[in-house]
């Protein structure tokens, strides 16, 4: 059973940095194409970040690159998003997401397996 639990998440000023965590279970995450997705209140999930299975690619919105960073540690099934400057427009549940050999999508539909999700909170 796939399972990706997300952690990190919590209430931090803006301007402020923290960094989430998505810990995979039942995958081999070399396999994988990863990605971070983001739900604000009254909002639509939206695209944050995504890294290919080989490392090779990764890709940003607009409104996150330059601040965010994402990355992979095979040899411990983990995914971070690095997140600095935050604004209090990135406050949102954070959920991580995978995709059988993706090679880093911007489109929902393209992941097979999602977490249950994290809050940050950014104050102002």
């Amino acid at each position: 059973q796939v399972q990706l639990v997300e952690s990190g998440g919590g209430l931090v000023q803006a301007g402020g940095s923290l960094r989430l965590s998505c810990a995979a279970s039942g995958l081999t995450l070399n396999y994988y194409g990863m990605g971070w997705f983001r739900q604000a209140p009254g909002k639509e999930r939206e695209f944050v970040a995504a890294i290919s299975w080989s490392d090779a690619d990764t890709l940003y919105a607009d409104s996150v690159k330059g601040r965010f960073t994402i990355s992979r540690d095979n040899a411990k099934n983990t995914v971070y998003l690095q997140m600095s400057s935050l604004k209090p427009e990135d406050t949102a549940v954070y959920y991580c997401v995978a995709d059988l050999w993706g090679l880093g999508s911007r489109t929902l539909n393209d992941y097979d397996y999602w977490g249950q999700g994290t809050q940050v909170t950014v104050s102002s």
